[in-house]
């Protein structure tokens, strides 16, 4: 019987451990944030701004991003915070989604823009070519466990 429970144990503090890492990894790797003025001044022209709210669907207290982001050809930019997690892209969808299968429906007739690397503010360049216009909807996404983060309509 102590067998197992020391197996046991060991188990349990591995998973925990796992799981911290994989939370904690992120954080400790992130590039510095970008300051407000570095946003402001990488967007001079935002043609829309929207809000990341933390009462969507699918958000909930390890998945979530609050506050202002805005929209350039240039660029997109948020004015606030994410849950720190590993592997998140930005895409551009043409219909608004709050939840995981909504995501995965719509993904083939999304754009991804890119990584975003920091959780307190972010600025990520839109490529060369893609028009926001024509989507509506900008998304934050864990590509590795596949977990809706957050998402906001823009026009």
């Amino acid at each position: 019987m102590k067998p197992l429970l020391l197996i046991a144990s060991h188990l349990l503090t591995l998973a925990i451990g796992f799981a911290l890492g994989v939370y904690v990894l992120p954080i400790l790797i992130a590039p510095d944030a970008p300051t407000q003025q570095q946003i402001q001044s990488s967007q001079p022209a935002a043609q829309w701004t929207t809000t990341f709210r933390r009462d969507l669907k699918d958000s909930d207290a390890l998945h979530w991003g609050e506050g202002a982001v805005a929209i350039s050809p240039q660029a997109i930019s948020l004015v606030g915070k994410l849950a720190p997690g590993p592997d998140y892209k930005l895409y551009l969808s043409p219909e608004f989604v709050e939840t995981e299968a909504d995501f995965k429906r719509l993904k083939p007739q999304m754009l991804r823009v890119g990584d975003v690397k920091t959780f307190n503010n972010f600025i990520v360049p839109v490529p060369q070519g893609v028009d926001p216009a024509k989507f509506n909807t900008v998304i934050v996404w864990c590509e590795t466990f596949s977990e809706f983060i957050t998402a906001a309509k823009y026009q």
